[in-house]
This record gives C-alpha cells, structure tokens and sequence, in this order.
C-alpha cells in the first residue's frame, strides 16, 4: 500500500517561503510522476506543480516563476519549495502519486491514485 505524508505547510506573510516535502514508502518511487495540489476554500482541486519520472517538470501559470517541483528518489521524497508566497497561495496543499507509468504530467486529480492527507498553507497579508 502506497503512503504519501506531507509536511512543511504553516502560517506565513506574503513574500514568505515556504518549503513542502512529501515522503512516499509502498512502491518504487522513481517509476512513478509525482503531483502537488493544492485545493483553497470553496475552489476545485488544482495542479500547481508535477514532475515525471525522468524529472521533467510542469507548473500552472500561478506559480510559474515562484515555485519549485523537486524530487530525490534516493530518499523517496518530492519537495515543492514555494517563495514569494501570495494570500491567493492559501490552500491546503496535497501530495499525489501517479501509478500510470506514463511519462507525461497530467493535470487532472483523476489521473493521480495515491493522496496524502494534506498539509494547510496560509499566507496572510
């Protein structure tokens, strides 16, 4: 059984930084292309980042510029580090692990199998 657990979220002011790690045990980690989501209150779910297997990577036009999609196969872990943080940034950010062995990113939830539970990220004004 896959786990995703995430962590780094947390209160900060615009302009902040943040850095989101999400570990994976379960699978081999490195077959498969890894997501970060992020869902703000009363929004749909969204891609904001995600990375295949040979560490191509793909952002929304939010984020582009401002955040980082990395990922260590050796420790089995995918990190999203976030600057230049803005209060439209706040969501609880999500974690997600593709078990298709395609090599392309999606940006759809659906495509994606495995969740971890979420972790809050504010940035106040």
């Amino acid at each position: 059984q896959v786990q995703l657990v995430e962590s780094g979220g947390g209160l900060v002011q615009a302009g902040d930084s943040l850095r989101l790690s999400c570990a994976a045990s379960g699978r081999t980690f490195s077959n498969h292309g890894m997501g970060w989501f992020r869902q703000g209150p009363g929004k749909a779910r969204e891609l904001v980042a995600g990375v295949n297997q040979n560490s191509m990577t793909y952002y929304s036009d939010s984020v582009k510029g401002r955040f980082t999609i990395s990922r260590d196969n050796t420790k089995n872990t995918v990190h999203l580090q976030m600057n230049s943080l803005k209060p439209e940034d706040t969501a609880d950010y999500y974690c997600a692990l593709r078990q298709d062995p395609s090599y392309s990113i999606s940006s759809s939830r659906y495509a994606y199998d495995y969740w971890g539970q979420g972790t809050q990220v504010t940035v106040s004004t």
